[in-house]
């Protein structure tokens, strides 16, 4: 390797160019809204049904239980972690939730929905003790408590289901109400988003979790106390799960033991979409939500075009496999423009 010196200046040799893939980053959000809106008009193309007011809501409150669980995720895996537990979570907080207002149908669905948060942020605070506590790796921690909130979830069931009507009136129509002309829950969707943002962008706390992320011991030396981000973080990923679990059991009016199996890796998967690193440090709540829109397009749209079921999961894994490759050749592209800066 030479370098060439002219004056006191020294040129970066040929193999060194900065790399322009790092730009992509720039441009992640847009790049792929304009990827949703044309795949939006060739599913219409294909069938007409596709736009209409009542499939675009149908598939707008199906996202939004997805895009709530993404945002809680997106900080966990900011912080390097991963919550395999989500899932499991949600069962058990609308199993018990689903139970309570059976037994009391009297109970205000606001009630029923603190109940919720409540459940799940003790499931997070579990998890945040094995994490911060304990120093054990997030991926078994979660996989752990995954199938010990999934076991509790059969235990207080007694694997018996909730059905619709056994539970009332007020308590189902939290997912088929209207706040302020928008469906209630939606509208509680764009709460979590608003405090969210505010929380991650504007609030001393929010600018740690990205510290801890990006540089674990910076973070240290600069007086961060990694323990309590972690338990904050999973507490706050346990109690999004938990408003989730209430929100699933009141749009589909049903709770069972096997509710949302498997929902943590479509979770993931939005993340990953959204161009969230599971490096760490990275991740805007603008590129969940996308990330999670367009695995709700995916999920209407497929099926409206006939293709098969199996072909379904696997288109699905090729585009998050795209999304994984790109993410991972941006990431190299940033580095190293990084490194090339601090050595100029």
């Amino acid at each position: 390797m030479t370098e060439t010196a002219v004056g006191n200046s020294t040129t970066l040799p040929a193999e060194k160019k900065p790399s322009k893939l790092a730009s992509i980053s720039k441009f992640r959000e847009l790049g792929l809204f304009v990827f949703i809106v044309l795949l939006c008009i060739f599913v219409q193309t294909r069938n007409a049904s596709f736009l209409t007011v009542g499939n675009l809501m149908d598939m707008i409150t199906n996202t939004a239980i997805l895009s709530i669980l993404a945002l809680g995720m997106m900080i966990v895996l900011i912080t390097r972690g991963i919550d395999l537990s989500v899932g499991s979570t949600l069962a058990l907080s609308g199993m018990i939730v689903a139970q309570v207002v059976n037994s009391n149908p009297e109970l205000h669905p606001s009630v029923a929905i603190l109940l919720g948060i409540s459940i799940g942020i003790i499931c997070g605070i579990f998890i945040g003790f094995l994490v911060a506590k304990l120093g054990i790796l997030p991926i078994i921690a979660t996989l752990a408590m995954m199938n010990i909130f999934r076991g509790l979830t059969f235990t207080v069931s007694d694997g018996q289901w909730v059905s619709s009507y056994q539970m009332p009136e007020t308590f189902v129509s939290i997912a088929t109400s209207k706040t302020l002309g928008i469906n209630t829950l939606v509208f509680i969707a764009i709460v979590i988003y608003l405090i969210a943002f505010y929380f991650i962008n504007h609030t001393r706390t929010g600018r740690q979790i990205y510290a801890v992320g990006s540089n674990p011991e910076s973070a240290k030396v600069s007086g961060i106390n990694q323990t309590k981000i972690l338990f904050i973080v999973y507490s706050i990923m346990g109690g999004l799960a938990g408003l989730s679990g209430v929100l699933w059991v009141s749009k589909f009016a049903s709770a069972q033991g096997d509710t949302a199996s498997g929902y943590e890796l479509t979770v993931i998967a939005a993340c990953i979409l959204g161009g969230v690193s599971i490096a760490g440090g990275s991740g805007k709540i603008s590129g969940v939500i996308l990330g999670a829109v367009l695995l709700g397009i995916l999920n209407n749209a497929l099926p409206l075009m006939n293709v098969s079921p199996f072909w379904q999961t696997a288109i699905q894994g090729s585009i998050i496999l795209i999304a994984v490759i790109i993410n991972t050749l941006v990431k190299r592209g940033v580095d190293r423009n990084n490194l090339l800066r601090r050595k100029i």
